[in-house]
């Protein structure tokens, strides 16, 4: 019997300790380092026989670039994919990444895709296919493109941000030259890797705290509770829910008939140093990648010795010990091209189209059309390259919106041209800083030579929307908050806010313009805090 040891897979190891001692099992990974192995043995037992192989690649020229931000990293690619052999693969952190790689490089006229989890299986397989036939020149993704994808031939791996781990790192440069005689892996770090990182690890996994909420509430509730149950109940992302049931239920602390989960007799005491332990491995196996983008010994042998690799040694190719590579400079006009690029990649506000399930008050099922936002727009991601500093600076540093914002959002409008086009503009009210957002809106109004009408009043604290974790607490947050005040125009409006991460605030203010008689709402934000940043 063969096992593959993804992580995914390890519970399937309760069934292995059920089979009769005399059944051979082989299990494999394409990279383990003493702590993976270790882990193996525990599982499978000690009376283990490990083989393993050098990890060094002969093909492989590895080089780190330094790059000070994401628009110097774009630059870079422009100016030096061509200088790379045959076709390759750039990896990316966040699907949104991959779509503005991939958008900027085809831009400056490369033929590249963005390849994610988010396509469909029929598309994959053709841009599995065109790469394959070196028909493009690269396909920019994230790990979707994964284990099981070969193609001896690949001339290279580009990583646009540092990768969380050294053996995350291996395997994705290990795609790259298995049957040529050179192949390249580089990998560009800069500003914001730490950053990413870290919402990574703190996003992994759940806390104790909110596994105990979670068993506390089903162990409450007189019929089990669903999913969407807790999350009314419970301050927590669907996500972390679904792993914290998927954990208990592993662990037999839940049981699930249908879609209800159940608590089950089985004593439960929260486990707090297996998490903790596996969340400071994860720090650990950042830090170490961070070493490695600053190391001036063998690229090589510092990740072979990561991987406890017994035959580690100087690979003789790579740039710290050749002293040689591709070039790290970049044209500045490119760089200002690629920031210009970065300050027009405005984002889609797509309107919701159903209230939160289970519903709040006469809000359920779907929204009627007639009382639906139309499509809106955001200029930013909050504290990126283009605009996003700049967004994050005027409203924490200098609690003003500068005018360059102002006009960056009028040039959004003048490219969007939204159909039917607005005829005034209207602004989400706030309570903690009742000036920020109007001052901005008024400004705007004034720069489109449109009127601007403050219809829209708060007339109850919330709790700001980015501590609601899911879309029941965020929608719940908001409902019953605002309120239409004064003559509302029949007309489109433009509905503006600073920041926008779940849609609601925007979805519940339209609605109410559009019961009290407002013609189409299309939203409009300076920043998405959320930005897309799905990593399959």
């Amino acid at each position: 019997m063969l096992y593959n040891f993804k992580r995914k897979n390890w519970p399937i190891i309760n069934n292995v300790k059920l089979m009769p001692p005399n059944i051979p099992i082989l299990a494999t990974t394409a990279t383990a380092n003493s702590r993976v192995v270790d882990d193996i043995s525990e599982q499978l037992g000690l009376n283990l026989l490990v083989l393993r192989g050098a990890l060094a690649r002969d093909s492989i020229k590895l080089q780190v670039i330094q790059l000070a931000h994401q628009a110097e990293r774009l630059a870079w690619l422009a100016e030096y994919l061509s200088d790379l052999p045959g076709s390759g693969i750039i990896y990316c952190l966040t699907i949104a990444d991959c779509r503005r790689v991939a958008q900027w490089l085809r831009m400056k006229h490369y033929d590249v895709a963005e390849y994610t989890g988010k396509i469909d299986n029929a598309t994959r397989e053709i841009l599995e296919q065109r790469l394959l036939q070196n028909e493009i020149k690269a396909l920019v993704a994230t790990v979707a493109l994964g284990m099981g994808f070969d193609k001896p031939d690949l001339g290279f791996v580009i990583h646009f941000q540092r990768p969380s781990s050294v053996i995350a790192y291996y395997q994705q440069i290990g795609r790259a030259g298995r049957a040529l005689d050179t192949a390249y892996a580089i990998l560009l770090t800069g500003s914001e890797d730490d950053e990413i990182g870290e919402y990574f690890i703190n996003s992994a996994f759940p806390t104790s705290s909110e596994m105990v909420r979670v068993v506390k509430l089903i162990e409450e509730s007189e019929r089990g509770l669903t999913i969407n149950e807790i999350l009314r109940y419970a301050n927590l992302s669907k996500v972390r829910v679904e792993k914290c049931v998927k954990i208990l239920e592993i662990d037999g602390i839940v049981a699930r008939n249908k879609s209800t989960y159940y608590r089950t007799v089985n004593l439960w005491k929260p486990d707090l140093l297996r998490f903790e332990k596996v969340t400071n491995l994860r720090r650990q196996e950042m830090a170490i990648m961070s070493e490695f983008t600053l190391t001036k010994q063998c690229f090589m042998e510092y990740i072979s010795k990561e991987l406890d690799d017994p035959y580690a040694n100087e690979c003789s190719r790579c740039a710290n010990c050749t002293g040689e590579g591709l070039s790290t400079s970049i044209e500045p006009t490119i760089v200002r091209e690629a920031i210009t690029f970065l300050r027009r990649d405005f984002l889609e506000i797509e309107p919701r189209k159903q209230w939160p399930s289970g519903g709040f008050g006469n809000k359920k099922g779907r929204i009627p059309e007639d009382l639906r936002n139309e499509s809106g727009r955001v200029l930013c991601i909050y504290r990126d390259a283009g605009w996003g500093r700049l967004a994050a600076r005027n409203k924490f540093t200098d609690g003003y919106f500068s005018d360059e914002l102002v006009d960056a959002v009028a040039e959004l409008i003048n490219a969007w041209q939204p159909d039917p086009y607005p005829t005034w503009v209207t602004a989400i009210p706030s309570l903690r800083r009742p000036e920020l957002v109007l001052n901005f809106a008024q400004r705007l109004a004034r720069k489109l030579g449109i009127p601007f009408h403050s219809v829209l009043v708060k007339i109850r604290e919330t709790s700001e929307q980015k501590n609601m974790q899911n879309g029941i607490q965020q929608a719940s947050n908001i409902l019953g908050a605002f309120s239409v005040q004064g003559e509302v125009f029949a007309d489109p409006v433009f509905l503006v806010d600073d920041m926008i991460d779940s849609r609601w605030t925007m979805t519940v203010c339209g609605s109410l313009l559009r019961e009290a008689g407002c013609g189409p709402v299309f939203p409009l934000a300076i920043a998405s805090t959320s930005g897309g940043g799905d990593t399959e």
